[in-house]
């Protein structure tokens, strides 16, 4: 009798722990993330030689002058109120 309650409580044991053994969750594996490395620096550039400066410009003509105002005799200006 002992042996068969040993038994028993062993193929129990066994069905128990059995029935609990579920299969992980697996999530989605995401893309891959492509990362670019630099390469090595390229050669240095050569510096290049100093702008030189224009000439100035030729200054333009004037143009012709206004015929002058004649003075008026006895004008008087007046202004109206607001």
């Amino acid at each position: 009798m002992r042996y068969l309650i040993v038994v028993a409580a062993a193929a129990l044991s066994a069905l128990a722990l059995s029935a609990c053994d579920k299969q992980p969750a697996v999530a989605p594996a995401a893309p891959p993330v492509i990362v670019t490395v630099p390469g090595p620096p390229g050669p240095q550039g050569v510096a290049g030689a100093p702008a030189e400066k224009g000439a100035t410009g030729d200054t333009g003509m004037t143009g012709e002058q206004g015929k002058k105002g004649e003075q008026g005799e006895g004008t008087t200006l007046v202004v109206p109120a607001r």
